[in-house]
């Protein structure tokens, strides 16, 4: 074997920042270590384009209901009967559906008397009539297409356009 190295053995290192350098080999010397790093970029990059599209759909159709409509008829009464001295005077009433309402007057005698004139009596009845009106109900849906890059159009199925 032979003996360690001595100090006129001199060894060549370089590195690329560094020049070359020449030591001693009993000299320490460090020598840089290469590190790599990764990057992550990104970009935004278009494939397609969605368009939604509101149409509205007219539907005729005939709705069916029954009016009411209330007639009131309107009948006067002649009575012309002298209401006793201390007899109640007549009030309004209903008899048979029919209102009953009393019209007094007073009367300048050599006394004052109460005189029953007239009644009027209005009776009201009630008739339905089943009529039919046309009318345009409307609806929307919306239409939604996918337009891809290069402008080519595809309509988007319904299961889609909800999620």
């Amino acid at each position: 074997m032979s003996p360690g190295p001595t100090a006129t053995d001199l060894h060549r290192l370089g590195t690329p920042d560094r020049p070359v350098a020449e030591l001693a080999v009993e000299e320490n010397e460090t020598i840089p270590v290469v590190e790599e790093t990764a990057r992550i970029d990104k970009r935004v990059v278009e494939r397609g384009r969605v368009r939604v599209q509101t149409r509205t759909e007219t539907t005729e159709e005939v709705l069916r209901e029954t009016l009411r409509s209330d007639l009131v008829g309107v009948t006067r009464v002649p009575i012309d009967r002298v209401i006793a001295e201390g007899e109640v005077a007549p009030v309004t009433r209903t008899e048979s559906g029919v209102t009953i309402i009393p019209v007094l007057e007073e009367v300048l005698v050599v006394e004052k008397r109460l005189v029953l004139r007239e009644e009027i009596h209005i009776r009201q009845t009630t008739s339905g009539e089943a009529v039919e009106v046309p009318v345009s109900l409307r609806r929307q849906h919306a239409v939604v297409e996918r337009v891809s890059a290069d402008g080519h159009v595809t309509e988007v199925p319904p299961e889609e356009k909800t999620s």
